[in-house]
């Protein structure tokens, strides 16, 4: 499929060299081109354009941006390259100030989460929670003792859902679905306890698993 990347830091060059490496059609869209030089000079095949750009071209999209600006981006990539399309939304509402502890703090509260607001601005695109409560260096294809970690994915639409589960699953992933968008609000904050041992202890290389 051809997905359209809106973002151009590290988790959107890990996730756009990953659909690269499973066979679909990238298109990197950004504000400043520059910044990509060296990832597009590493992925010939891969397209950089503006972020209007990118949700023009893709038939899928993934959010990764900073939360601050995801509503910005949106608004720059135009309502009109949104409408029906599936947005994989890897952000999380994370403050500009720093974390506490090593606990980050959020601009949200535990009754609205970011993926709920954007859905509510943008409300003819289909939004799906993913990739927001693990880093970058294991998004595609972890490779983790325990073996498949687990997604937590959230949104209001199934058929959209359903899009994004096969992809985690060709990434290496199991999938938790855990319901409507409304579950955000729990996903989200999974990115805070997956912070922790990163910011006290220098730990980045683990992820989630549900077992039963």
């Amino acid at each position: 499929m051809n997905v359209g990347i809106l973002g151009s830091g590290e988790v959107a060059q890990t996730l756009a060299s990953g659909f690269l490496a499973h066979g679909h059609a990238v298109m990197m869209g950004t504000r400043t081109p520059t910044k990509l030089k060296e990832w597009n000079g590493a992925h010939p095949t891969g397209k950089v354009g503006s972020v209007a750009d990118a949700a023009k071209f893709g038939t899928l999209l993934v959010l990764a941006v900073k939360g601050t600006v995801a509503g910005e981006v949106l608004r720059a990539a135009g309502i009109d390259h949104l409408a029906g399309k599936c947005i994989i939304d890897t952000c999380n509402p994370i403050a500009d100030a720093p974390p506490e502890n090593g606990v980050l703090r959020f601009f949200t509260t535990l009754d609205d989460s970011l993926m709920e607001r954007l859905q509510r601005q943008f409300p003819a695109a289909r939004f799906v929670k993913a990739f927001s409560c693990v880093g970058n260096s294991l998004m595609v294809d972890p490779q983790v003792a325990g073996g498949p970690p687990t997604m937590f994915i959230c949104g209001n639409d199934a058929a959209a859902k359903a899009e994004v589960t096969g992809i985690l699953t060709q990434f290496g992933w199991e999938t938790a679905d855990l319901g409507h968008a409304t579950a955000a609000r729990a996903i989200e904050p999974l990115a805070i306890l997956w912070c922790i041992p990163g910011f006290l202890e220098n730990d980045w290389r683990h992820a989630y698993k549900v077992v039963r």
